[in-house]
């Protein structure tokens, strides 16, 4: 994602935050978590047993390919990948550029048992309160768009309500902050910020780096048996799956391919 484009998309983030304020007072989100569904166990499932997990992704369309699915239906596919054998899954509730939503995930939860991601541009503990009520487990903190002050505090802000949290970087530098923050599930993403090039290698080289007892995530560009092999012999424990599986024909039969039966 270009640096211009992701300085658009906080830029419209940060007003769309302040506009769901005003509708709905922070106070009032306060009130609803009493009957907020409890949560599910995001870290043990990437972190259990043998053999890389599969975070699969529900994702309706992107800024860089556009619609990947015309026959989207996110609880159909939230069905399916729950049924091939993922061990999470990852909603896009973003709107303005991958025509994502809360109500996608809350339809999500009622419908599958998998611990859930709220996958979007969090920047502030207001989004948080909103991915607990609507039914999810963890939430992505995404380093490039949080300073040294925001980074911590964030991640003890979704801890304290009980949200895992999966901290995204794709900067190597951005490592030590990562790690000093205080995660300890990190993802990496393959995609150039700058180019959207991917490279598989990206992963390769951070994993040596990464202290044991984090679970290290790989995110973009993973397509192939072959990916998953190289990606669990770096030591990587789960990756973050979405393009390759909303472009198949046959969604369950391609994690299929990619993970085995």
């Amino acid at each position: 994602m270009a640096d211009d484009l992701l300085q658009k998309i906080v830029a419209g983030k940060r007003r769309e935050v302040e506009q769901s304020r005003a509708a709905r007072p922070e106070r009032e989100l306060e009130r609803r978590l009493a009957d907020a569904p409890p949560v599910r166990e995001f870290h043990a499932a990437l972190s259990g047993g043998p053999g890389v997990r599969l975070i699969a992704e529900v994702k309706k369309a992107s800024p860089s390919a556009g619609v990947l699915r015309a026959d989207f239906d996110p609880v159909a596919i939230a069905r399916t990948y729950a049924g091939a054998g993922a061990a999470a899954l990852s909603v896009l509730t973003d709107a303005a550029f991958f025509q994502g939503s809360l109500a996608h995930l809350e339809a999500i939860r009622a419908a599958v048992a998998l611990p859930l991601l709220r996958k979007d541009f969090l920047l502030e503990r207001y989004q948080f309160l909103e991915a607990r009520i609507a039914g999810a487990d963890a939430v992505l903190l995404i380093a490039e768009i949080l300073d040294d002050a925001a980074l911590p505090h964030l991640l003890g802000e979704a801890r304290a309500l009980g949200l895992a949290a999966l901290v995204e970087l794709y900067d190597p530098a951005n490592l030590p902050r990562v790690l000093a923050a205080g995660a300890t599930i990190v993802g990496v993403n393959n995609r150039d910020l700058r180019t959207f090039a991917t490279r598989l290698e990206h992963t390769l080289e951070c994993a040596p780096r990464l202290p044991a007892g984090c679970v290290l995530v790989s995110e973009s560009g993973i397509r192939t048996r072959d990916d998953i092999r190289r990606l669990e012999a770096a030591g990587v424990q789960a990756v973050l799956i979405g393009e390759t599986f909303m472009r198949a024909p046959d969604m369950a039969a391609k994690v299929r391919e990619l993970f085995g039966d």
